[in-house]
C-alpha cells in the first residue's frame, strides 16, 4: 500500500489553512472560500474522523476591520490586530459552523504550551477531549500575547506541532501553492511539481524559498521545517492548494494532489514527542560518522565523536545533533553547557574530572533523552 492510498485510512487530520487562502488579494476576507472550507471539515467529521483545524488570517482580519491598506511593520500593532481580527475571524467561522450543525472551539497556543511538560500534555489532554465531544478545535497562535521567546512563529510549524500532539495520521497544508516544485514556479517556467518527498535532503532544503505572500508569514521554508516534524512524529503530510474545491476530500481519497511527505513508520512516544518539538532548540552539536553509526545502533552520544559546538547552551537544555554534512540527525537534551563540551569534545569519560568542574556524567547525551530524525 502506497503512503497516498493510506491516506484513505486516515482517523486523525490537522488542516492548515494560510492567510493567503483565506483572503482575497485585496486583503478581503473570501468567505465563499472559508464556507467551502468549513462544509469540507465537517463532511469529514461526519464520517467519524476527527478533525482539528490550524487557522492563520487573525492580522489579515484585523487589517480588514480597520480598512488598513497594508499590515503595519511594528510588533505593537501587528499584536493589536491579531486581537481585533481573531475575534473577527472566529465570528466568521463559527456563523458557518452553526450553518452546518457543528460545534467548534478556538484555542490559543504559543510555545510554552508546548516547552513545558506540564502545558504540553494539558494542551494534549485538552485538544483530546474536545475530539471525544465531536468538536472541532480551531487553533492559532496567540499572536496578541506572544513575544519572540514564546512564539512558534508561523502556523506551518504550529500546525506539525499540534498534529504530533494528538498523534494525528495525517497533516494537510492548504496553501497558494500546489506544492514543493523543482524550481520556483512564478520565476522558472520548467519548474515541475514533486509529486512525493520521502526523506527531506539538503537538497530538498535549498528548494525550499523564503517568504510567502504579503499577506501571511510564511514560505516552503517553513513547510518543509513542518514536514520534518510531521514525518518524524509518524504523520504523513501533504502540501496543496487551497482554492480548489474538494481538495481535503481528493487528499484524504488518495488523489495525487500537491506534494506528500509520508510519514516514518514508528509512532514517538509522548515524552519523545514533546522532547523533538516541544522544546526550544538552544544549540548545535556536529559529530563524526563513527558517533552517527552509534546513534543508529541505540548509543548515547559520547564527547569522543563530537567535532564541533555552536551556541551557548547551558546544561538541560535541547540542542540540534548534526551529522558532518551538517544534516540535522537527532534532538536532545545536553547533560552539559556549551562551554564544557567544548573542553570535553574528542576526550574519553575518564578525563571530565579532570576538565570539568562536574563530570559525573559519562554522556553528553543520554539516549533516553534524544529522538533521532533519521
Amino acid at each position: 500500500m502506497t503512503a497516498r492510498t493510506r491516506l484513505r485510512e486516515a482517523k486523525r487530520i490537522v488542516v492548515k489553512v494560510g492567510t493567503s487562502t483565506l483572503t482575497h488579494p485585496s486583503g478581503g476576507m473570501n468567505l465563499h472560500r472559508i464556507e467551502h472550507l468549513v462544509r469540507e471539515l465537517i463532511d469529514e467529521a461526519n464520517q467519524g474522523k476527527d478533525i482539528l483545524l490550524v487557522s492563520s488570517g487573525a492580522i489579515a482580519a484585523g487589517v480588514n476591520t480597520l480598512g488598513l491598506a497594508e499590515r503595519p511593520a511594528s510588533v505593537p500593532a501587528r499584536q493589536a490586530l491579531a486581537a481585533i481580527g481573531q475575534g473577527a475571524l472566529l465570528h466568521i467561522y463559527e456563523n458557518f459552523f452553526h450553518e452546518y450543525g457543528r460545534t467548534m472551539a478556538q484555542v490559543l497556543l504559543t510555545k510554552e504550551n508546548a516547552a513545558r511538560h506540564h502545558q504540553y500534555m494539558n494542551s494534549r489532554n485538552a485538544l483530546l477531549a474536545l475530539l471525544e465531544m465531536n468538536v472541532i478545535p480551531v487553533i492559532n497562535e496567540n499572536d496578541a500575547v506572544a513575544v519572540d521567546e514564546i512564539k512558534i512563529g508561523d502556523n506551518d510549524n504550529l500546525s506539525a506541532v499540534v498534529a504530533a500532539l494528538v498523534d494525528a495520521d495525517a497533516l494537510i497544508i492548504l496553501s497558494d501553492i500546489d506544492g514543493v516544485y523543482t524550481a520556483n514556479p512564478r520565476t522558472d517556467a520548467a519548474a515541475k511539481l514533486i509529486s512525493e518527498i520521502p526523506e527531506i535532503t539538503p537538497d530538498i532544503e535549498r528548494i525550499a524559498g523564503g517568504a510567502g505572500s504579503s499577506q501571511g508569514t510564511g514560505g516552503m521554508q517553513t513547510k518543509i521545517e513542518a514536514a520534518k516534524i510531521a514525518q518524524n512524529a509518524g504523520v504523513t503530510m501533504v502540501i496543496a492548494r487551497g482554492d480548489a474545491d474538494g481538495v481535503i476530500r481528493g487528499i484524504l481519497r488518495g488523489e495525487e494532489i500537491g506534494t506528500l511527505f509520508p510519514a516514518r513508520e514508528a509512532h514517538l512516544r509522548t515524552r519523545k514527542s514533546w522532547l523533538a518539538f516541544g522544546k526550544h532548540l538552544m544549540g548545535e552539536i556536529s559529530v563524526d560518522d563513527g558517533c552517527v553509526a552509534a546513534m543508529r545502533r541505540g548509543a548515547s552520544i559520547l564527547a569522543v565523536g563530537i567535532t564541533a559546538v555552536y551556541g551557548d547552551f547551558s546544561a538541560g537544555e535541547t540542542v540540534r545533533v548534526l551529522s558532518p554534512s551538517g544534516r540535522e540527525i537527532a534532538r536532545g537534551i545536553a547533560a552539559y553547557g556549551a562551554q564544557d563540551i567544548l573542553r570535553l569534545m574528542g576526550h574519553r569519560t575518564v578525563d571530565f574530572r579532570e576538565l570539568v568542574a562536574d563530570g559525573a556524567s559519562e554522556e553528553i547525551i543520554h539516549r533516553d533523552n534524544m529522538v533521532l530524525m533519521i
